[in-house]
């Protein structure tokens, strides 16, 4: 069994059937075209972000990489019309979608040729992704860091690949290459990977921000906000555990929750606040254990994979 040749390398054109997640405030040009430069395919974080910038940063990945690369879609963006046509006018060849249904787009996103790959919680959502047109599914479970669903990787990969005949992506709690051949065997066709690539030396965060990945340890990180409808993954801080007690013991209402978190990822990744910053984490952070390049990073883990699946 071999791990570099599957029906996401075939679908996407990328040596190895990685993809590094479209982590808001987080992956922009240059983490994006190192991973893409390294064999895997690199992500734009959309978010929220201006259109202006946006097209920047797409331009400015194309200049280091000519290799494919995508733009992750938050679906609920106030920005998202303006991003669905961005992705079409400067060629993007893949986009990544979460919070939300693609639907409406995905007639102009095919007829440009492009590559949707929706990110799903959920064997129902899987199927009607399949349904819009999605080449693609990323079964995300609730290891992932930043915002989650409730089923684990573990539960929820096998399930989607038997609910759907297009490609499965695993994501969710994994970091090495014990994980994407664990991924395999669960039938995935690719993973997504966004924690271990906080600690890339392309990846811009602050300094802070890949310390505290790196020094964490299996137990610290926590959800904050489930009583919002918006349940994130953060790493243990004192800002996290403020939100967690005020979840809990009622004196932090969902409205105040929200103005609090407001702004507090921007704070993490560009501050290293630790007094206001979401320093969004998977679970898996305690696997991270060093500052190194995306390309190390991909080639050791594919190495470790294909040992153990040929074993």
């Amino acid at each position: 069994m071999t791990t570099t040749k599957t029906k996401i390398t075939d679908l996407l054109g990328i040596k190895y059937p990685i993809l590094q997640g479209g982590m808001a405030w987080i992956a922009e040009s240059t983490l994006a075209a190192a991973v893409s430069n390294a064999g895997g395919l690199g992500i734009i974080a959309g978010g929220s972000a201006p259109i202006d910038y946006l097209r920047d940063q797409i331009r400015r990945c194309k200049s280091l990489t000519d290799k494919p690369f995508g733009v992750n879609i938050m679906l609920m963006s106030p920005n998202a019309e303006d991003l669905a046509q961005l992705v079409i006018d400067e060629k993007v060849p893949v986009v990544t979608t979460g919070a939300g249904n693609p639907g409406k787009f995905m007639a102009k996103w095919k007829e440009a040729g492009i590559k949707v790959i929706p990110v799903v919680p959920s064997v129902a959502l899987a199927k009607r992704m399949e349904r819009a047109g999605a080449d693609a599914v990323v079964a995300e479970g609730t290891e992932s860091g930043g915002h989650i669903g409730e089923n684990t990787t573990m539960c929820l990969v096998p399930q989607v690949v038997d609910g759907v005949s297009i490609p499965v992506i695993a994501a969710g709690g994994i970091a090495d290459g014990r994980g994407i051949a664990a991924s395999f065997m669960l039938g995935a066709e690719g993973v997504q990977l966004g924690t271990r690539f906080l600690a890339a030396e392309e990846c811009q965060v602050h300094p802070t921000y890949k310390e505290l990945v790196v020094e964490a340890k299996d137990t610290d990180s926590v959800v904050t906000g489930r009583y919002t409808g918006h349940p994130c993954r953060n790493v243990k801080t004192k800002f996290s555990k403020k939100l967690a007690s005020g979840e809990k013991d009622g004196s932090l209402t969902p409205e105040q929750f929200e103005e609090l978190t407001l702004g507090s990822l921007r704070k993490a990744v560009q501050d290293g606040n630790l007094e206001e910053g979401s320093f969004l984490c998977g679970a898996i952070a305690g696997l991270v254990t060093k500052i190194e390049p995306a390309k190390d990073m991909i080639e050791e883990m594919f190495d470790e994979a294909e040992k153990l699946l040929s074993k």
